[in-house]
């Protein structure tokens, strides 16, 4: 089984980065993309366990993707998808949210 995790998706903490908000590119200019990263087991837990503790405490979170930070804002939508599909099965936890004009 093959366990996905779309980091572009994700929200994580920061905490070492005070104001993070003020080093984000305004996202309605930002271009399409579609990104994939593969982590380690253990690198992969730390981020699932960043994201429950934001989920939990209802709180905003950055990731860094590629270089680029991401914001997401506390009203993000949270989903899981299974696919299964030529043998193969595949687990998607995804966050998602619309872009606001407002969101600074």
């Amino acid at each position: 089984m093959s366990l996905l995790f779309p980091v572009a998706f994700l929200r994580f903490s920061f905490p070492h980065f005070p104001d993070i908000r003020s080093k984000i590119i305004d996202p309605m200019s930002k271009e399409d993309r579609d990104i994939e990263k593969s982590y380690s087991n253990k690198e992969f837990a730390a981020k699932l366990r960043r994201l429950a503790d934001s989920v939990e405490s209802g709180e905003n979170f950055t990731i860094q993707v590629a270089g680029e930070r991401i914001y997401v804002p506390d009203r993000a939508e949270f989903t899981i998808e299974h696919e299964r599909e030529d043998g193969q099965e595949e687990l998607e936890f995804q966050v998602k949210w619309s872009v606001e004009k407002d969101e600074d």
